[in-house]
């Protein structure tokens, strides 16, 4: 496939039009079937394009965005390793856990993580009750 920017040479309107091969350009143009959109005149020609270059610095630049993504979601993953091993998930429940820990003194053998809202987290922060958010990567092998 090939890109052509497309002049219309009656009402000046230029368009980009998509061809199978420069070839197909010339057949349709010769068979008189290139019209304009604007204003339906058959007086179409191909401008000045300039060829697109592939950026090496800006594929560079993908490479290694896409390798610190990488590393970012390898480093999250330790920490839920972590989490998983040495507290315990409460679920849905860590606001209710966490207050239960904080007014009644409760002691757990672990800490404890799982979900909260924002307004949870902010409520409980307001309370003096201390929590941290991190991000969390759905295991997708699983």
């Amino acid at each position: 496939m090939i890109k052509y920017k497309l002049n219309c040479k009656n009402c000046d309107i230029l368009f980009d039009s998509w061809f199978s091969s420069s070839g197909e350009f010339e057949k349709l143009k010769k068979k008189n079937f290139l019209i304009c959109h604007n204003c339906n005149s058959k007086k179409i020609v191909k401008t000045l394009m300039a060829p697109q270059l592939i950026n090496k610095s800006k594929d560079n630049q993908l490479d290694k965005k896409n390798f610190k993504r990488l590393e970012i979601n390898k480093k999250i993953k330790e920490y839920q390793k972590f989490l998983r091993k040495n507290f315990e998930y409460v679920g849905e429940n860590f606001a209710y856990e966490a207050r239960s820990i904080h007014y009644n003194h409760k002691k757990k053998e672990k800490g404890i993580f799982g979900k909260a809202s924002n307004e949870e987290i902010k409520e409980l922060r307001e309370e003096g009750i201390e929590t941290q958010t991190i991000p969390w990567i759905e295991d997708k092998n699983n």
